[in-house]
């Protein structure tokens, strides 16, 4: 399907689009951010999205690029998703972030979509969102009023729908580092390669000794945004992972994890698609969590 008419503005830097953006919000205008397109186009081909204007940030210099800032790891929101798979830092310090970017759609879709793009987008079945969720991050966002700064648990306000206001960008993301004796594992159910995830789990798990010290667990397709599995994060602190080997004591190990993870669709509002019943999802949700959190501890 051919999309409505749109009039197409490419600005010639950041400060232009948000002024671009600012002018458009005062006028009453509905205006896209157009950055790898991936999600954007297909809606506006479908016609599920008619804006009066797409301002095209996909040429810019910034913001896009990995840095290393000592606690905290800054994806610019023009980076690509093949450009995180490469980065060093993001495979060393924020591996999650790694794992997770790895099973997004395939290679074709990685070489254009963007990291900033896919959050914005904010669409709970995508596979980032959890992973922000999972890891604290803070989105920082600029408009020609400044920058503020947007804690995950505040940004994915609904379906679709992300706590931008109008005239901001998205800058980039401050994914924090964890540091030593985490593990972490992203563990997703989907039809095919190239499909979004019918559930998926983002874990990152810290050991204390022998026992659980905290756990990190962020769920993906299961609400109208992705969902931070608190009670089960609780339920495993202080339990012990199971050992390998199938020993007796590694079976009440095992049970009691697995107990905890049975927990993990609690307070979840899971969607009814042609892909899967509400109650299905809850199932999964609770046997993929344990696969991811018995992969992090291991």
């Amino acid at each position: 399907m051919i999309p409505a008419a749109f009039d197409y503005i490419r600005p010639a830097s950041l400060e232009e689009a948000c002024r671009v953006l600012a002018e458009a919000d005062a006028a009453g205008d509905d205006v896209k951010v157009l950055a790898g397109g991936q999600s954007l186009l297909p809606l506006l081909r479908l016609r599920l999205a008619y804006p009066a204007a797409l301002v095209d940030l996909g040429r810019l210099p910034e913001p896009r690029g990995v840095e290393d800032r000592g606690d905290h790891v800054f994806v610019g929101a023009l980076t690509t998703h093949d450009e995180v798979l490469r980065s060093g830092v993001v495979r060393e310090q924020v591996p999650l972030l790694a794992l997770a970017t790895a099973t997004v759609a395939d290679p074709a879709v990685r070489h254009r979509g963007t990291f900033g793009g896919s959050m914005v987008h904010a669409d709970p079945a995508g596979d980032l969102p959890a992973v922000a969720l999972a890891l604290d991050c803070v989105f920082v966002v600029r408009s020609s009023e400044g920058e503020r700064e947007i804690p995950a648990n505040e940004f994915f306000v609904d379906y679709l729908e992300s706590a931008l206001g109008p005239g901001e960008v998205l800058l980039g993301v401050r994914v924090p580092k964890l540091g030593p004796g985490w593990g972490f594992h992203y563990e997703k159910f989907h039809r095919t390669a190239q499909a979004w995830a019918i559930v998926g789990v983002a874990a990152a798990v810290r050991r204390d000794g022998g026992t659980i010290g905290e756990a990190r667990i962020a769920l993906t397709n299961m609400g109208p945004t992705p969902v931070r599995a608190r009670v089960t994060e609780a339920a495993l602190r202080g339990l012990s992972p199971a050992p390998a080997g199938g020993a007796s004591d590694g079976d009440g190990a095992r049970d009691q994890v697995r107990d905890a993870c049975g927990q993990a669709d609690s307070g979840a509002s899971p969607p009814a698609d042609l892909h899967a019943r509400p109650d299905y999802r809850r199932h999964l949700a609770r046997v993929l969590t344990y696969r991811a959190v018995r992969a992090a501890s291991g």
